[in-house]
């Protein structure tokens, strides 16, 4: 691993003091944390970037929930890191969070913008029941009044909900979980560390009734196992019994790092289907335009019927798209395009999923 490349350099990461402890209990069997200190924890998207927000925070790297398609698997080889299994199990853990977020908000230099998290790999992983990073970070928010915006596949972030609603009192909060399909088979399979659909529901119903609005990155749609009509009707419907305030499609994209291991699983899983996503995917990471223009109608057109609707600019501080970002130039806050009419049918944009 390329701990002390990392920190010898101006612009490292990390120190090169690390400690890495591998644990043999049932909630953490086979997982091994890296827990560093960082340099920097408010990390900036590059300039090219199509994504609506400029700043993100990012206290972990690797992610237990070992979804096979998660685009954030390539930055684990940074590190010299296995993008598959390692980054299922080698969890880095910036365990100075917290400290560091309050000292660079008071930075003069710094300015409130939008902070997103969520962005790059769950902060709501199994690995945050342990280090209970997430309450420091929301205090150091809270605190300052600074505005940010959560991504999450995890139940955990109930357990911070009385700090949620604290900071909604003092500045803008935007809540989204990622709720792709509801079928078992396929969530057992390809997301195998993150809490059960229904579950994830069950998260949407409760910030929604304490009074933090949120919304639902219906992510990933995967071709040919989770995107039938009665599929995608069944999940728009629950999103809105649950009280989702809004949701937005994302059709699977596959990058490399994620391609392969994605692609691994389809072959042991669903070989019957691995020419067929050959065929698709064969131009690049993303499904043709064609077909996530369908996707997105098909699921707007569900939305309307059970009374919710796509994420619009006005409201995308309620529910922040991501995108594949490097950690070392992370990502921060939802914003609308420019010159986008709000009330017209919005272009399908393939983002990204944790």
């Amino acid at each position: 691993m390329r701990w002390d490349n990392l920190g010898e350099s101006p612009a490292a990461l990390f120190g090169t003091d690390v400690v890495s402890r591998t644990f043999d209990t049932p909630e953490f069997r086979g997982i091994t944390f890296h827990e560093v200190r960082a340099r920097s924890i408010v990390n900036r998207v590059p300039g090219a970037s199509r994504m609506p927000f400029e700043w993100t925070v990012n206290p972990y790297r690797g992610c237990s929930h070992a979804c096979v398609y998660c685009f954030a698997r390539k930055t684990h080889s940074y590190l010299d890191l296995d993008t598959g299994q390692g980054f299922d199990s080698q969890i880095v853990v910036k365990v100075n969070a917290p400290e560091l977020l309050r000292r660079e908000l008071a930075g003069r230099r710094w300015r409130g913008d939008h902070i997103a998290m969520g962005t790059n790999v769950d902060c709501y992983q199994r690995a945050e029941g342990r280090y209970g990073l997430m309450p420091g970070i929301i205090t150091a928010l809270r605190d300052y009044a600074n505005p940010f915006s959560i991504l999450t596949k995890g139940t955990l972030i109930l357990r911070d909900l009385a700090l949620l609603q604290q900071a909604s009192e003092v500045t803008d909060v935007g809540i989204s979980v990622s709720v792709g399909f509801l079928d078992r088979e396929l969530w057992r399979t390809v997301e195998p560390g993150t809490p059960a659909p229904e579950r994830r529901l069950d998260v949407v119903r409760t910030l929604t009734a304490h009074g933090i609005p949120c919304g639902v990155l219906m992510a990933p749609v995967i071709p040919f196992l989770g995107d039938a009509p009665d599929q995608l009707r069944a999940t728009v419907r629950a999103l809105a019994e649950a009280g989702a305030g809004s949701v937005t499609p994302l059709v699977l994209h596959l990058r490399p790092g994620a391609r392969e291991w994605f692609m691994a699983w389809l072959g042991q899983h669903h070989p019957h289907l691995v020419r067929r996503y050959e065929t698709m995917y064969g131009d690049g990471a993303y499904a043709p335009k064609w077909y996530q223009r369908r996707i997105t109608r098909q699921v707007h057109e569900f939305a309307a019927e059970y009374g919710i609707g796509p994420a619009r600019p006005g409201r995308s501080r309620r529910i922040p798209p991501t995108d594949a970002v490097p950690e070392a130039t992370g990502p921060g806050a939802p914003g609308a395009p420019h010159g986008e009419d709000p009330d017209s049918p919005a272009e399908p944009t393939q983002l990204t999923l944790i």
